[in-house]
């Protein structure tokens, strides 16, 4: 059997395929999107591309004949040894395999690309988050509603009657229905007054052609219910501000390469969560062992350094930025803080007096998130204590302070932390994981 296909390539059907195939192949997609997104800036974590995807994973069905049954017929180019009748022999064992070697020239390629627009590789990225809805409950407060204009409506308020395209539409509609003009009605009335009253034939011509006109201008109204319009205004939600997002980092000697990958990742997730809300997020690295600075991205996640943990100098340059940079009244401050929980035990007091005194106060959100070595690799039955830092906001969430705190130790837990960090109303509400 032998299928042509020789229909036309209808318009849209390209699309229509594509959406076929990502339907398919949805979750090799989303595993290539979030292994491409590690390796991506903050800034660039939601833009699309190429994500690379196992050929043998992406194939298409087809038709094939049966194994058994049937007659076949085959032609076999290139033959020098048979004839017709020629009995084929079979080939000897594990001759006929495909084999695994490689090409001759040692190029190939045994993957699948596949480019995503930014929104397909933002809703894969975030697909099981809802940020929307969780940012609307963050955020409620600082959101203002300003009403721009969205067409017309045949309904609304008189004070927004639109009287230009109301009275457009009648006009259009009247000259479709050809509507008789007072012009018209006028020119005959006057031409019956000064007619010759013997002339009673164009008399009887003209009253039944005015009344005819007076009985149509009766029919169809100047302005009809169907013609009026009003301005229609939809409310759009804005933010009341910018937003900034500060990330803090420890990167002395005992943060691991591990441990920073987990920082980034959240601070990938946090960073589009925000972007989603407000039209321009600024984002400020500040890095710190016992000293603090603020960084680039490349120097915040790369740069090799060691030393002391004091935290504290963090929560100063953070102080001092909102003071130079960041009004509290037109931004909305957020901060994120990883760090593996080591702290120098003398700056546990100072650390607990910026953050209640200062930073605080002055921000909408503040998460804290401690990240360790993976568990998995952990002797059985091994429990880690609770870290100086850990134990010092604890204390503070205990009386009250709007922190959030959770601990990952795996890549797997950064999607489910983050959904709990940001389902929360308050940072009252955040419980000790």
């Amino acid at each position: 059997m032998h299928i042509v296909d020789r229909r036309l390539n209808p318009s849209g059907k390209s699309l229509a395929n594509r959406q076929r195939f990502m339907r398919r192949a949805k979750s090799m997609i989303r595993k290539a999107v979030h292994e491409n997104a590690g390796a991506r800036s903050i800034k660039d974590a939601d833009e699309g591309g190429e994500v690379l995807l196992p050929a043998q994973g992406v194939q298409e069905p087809s038709f094939q004949r049966g194994a058994s049954g049937g007659i076949r017929d085959h032609l076999l180019p290139g033959n020098k040894e048979y004839v017709t009748g020629d009995t084929i022999p079979r080939p000897q064992q594990g001759g006929g395999g495909g084999g695994s070697e490689g090409s001759p020239d040692g190029e190939g390629e045994d993957v699948f690309r596949f480019a995503l627009s930014r929104d397909e590789f933002v809703d894969l990225f975030l697909e099981d988050l809802e940020l929307p809805d969780l940012l609307k409950r963050r955020v409620a407060q600082t959101e203002v509603v300003s009403y721009s204009r969205a067409g017309y409506s045949v309904s609304g308020s008189p004070a927004n009657l639109a009287l230009t395209r109301t009275v457009r539409n009648s006009l259009s509609r009247r000259i479709a229905l050809r509507r008789p003009k007072a012009e018209e009605l006028a020119a005959l009335r006057a031409e019956l007054a000064d007619l010759d009253p013997a002339d009673d034939t164009r008399r009887v011509e003209l009253e039944a052609e005015l009344l005819r006109k007076e009985r149509r201008t009766g029919l169809i109204p100047y302005i009809d219910p169907l013609d009026v319009r009003y301005k229609r205004f939809d409310p759009m939600p804005k933010p009341a501000a910018q937003a900034v997002m500060f990330c803090l980092m420890d990167v002395s000697g005992s943060m691991t390469e591990h441990m920073k990958d987990l920082a980034k990742r959240f601070y990938i997730l946090l960073y589009l969560f925000l972007k989603r809300r407000y039209k321009n997020v600024e984002v400020v690295f500040i890095r710190h062992t016992h000293t603090a600075a603020e960084v680039d991205e490349d120097a915040f996640f790369n740069s090799p350094e060691t030393g002391g943990t004091v935290v504290s100098t963090a929560l100063e340059e953070m102080r001092r930025i909102i003071a130079d940079r960041f009004d509290p009244d037109g931004w909305n401050i957020y901060a994120a803080q990883a760090s593996d929980g080591d702290n120098t035990a003398s700056d546990n007091e100072r650390t607990a007096e910026l953050l209640t005194q200062h930073i605080l106060p002055a921000s909408q959100y503040y998460a804290y998130l401690e990240v360790g070595r993976d568990m998995d690799h952990f002797p059985t039955g091994f429990i880690r204590r609770d870290s100086d830092l850990w134990q010092t906001y604890a204390a503070l969430v205990a009386k009250g302070a709007p922190l959030a705190m959770r601990k990952v130790g795996h890549r797997r837990d950064i999607y489910p932390v983050f959904r709990e960090l940001f389902a929360r109303k308050t940072g009252a509400e955040a419980a000790i994981a």
